[in-house]
């Protein structure tokens, strides 16, 4: 397997995460296919979006893959009036990953980062590890402290 920015940014940290591979010739990409892919809980799993205000600032939202981002609960958190998901073709400009391999972890800048506070129900989650077909286990609480995030509500209820 080839490293990921991802991989080397997390070892160059001393962050203890696992490496897990997934089969996407199905084309199933999602958070939840991804937990059946690899056998674990769907809860456990973690998708990264990507939001922006009106004032262009941008967000990351880091929730469980089941999940829907309630987009009134991001904004409270980001203290936005509002906030939207950014178009698709925007997401590689912005952070340099594509759609399914979208990490919180090692994005062209630094955006401020929102875990949902289910995160912490669990020892390890897996997130996108910067490419599709590629998965990160990592203990929530070294997510939350690498990239500078903060644990908030952050689902449809």
């Amino acid at each position: 397997m080839i490293k990921t920015n991802v991989m080397r940014l997390l070892e160059a940290a001393g962050i203890e995460h696992g490496v897990f591979e997934y089969d996407i010739e199905d084309g199933k990409l999602d958070a939840v296919s991804m937990a059946d892919k690899m056998q674990v809980e769907h809860e456990m799993v973690f998708k990264t979006l990507v939001t922006v205000n009106p004032e262009k600032q941008y967000f990351v939202f880091v929730i469980p893959g089941p999940g829907t981002l309630d987009l009134k609960k991001a904004a409270k958190a980001s203290g936005s009036k509002s906030i939207v998901m950014i178009p698709q073709k925007e997401l590689f400009p912005l952070t340099g990953y594509i759609h399914g391999g979208c990490s919180p972890v090692g994005m062209k800048k630094p955006f401020p980062v929102f875990i949902d506070e289910t995160a912490q129900l669990f020892d390890k989650i897996r997130v996108s590890g910067g490419k599709v077909g590629v998965s990160i286990e990592i203990a929530p609480d070294a997510l939350l402290t690498y990239t500078g995030a903060r644990y908030v509500d952050l689902t449809v209820s």
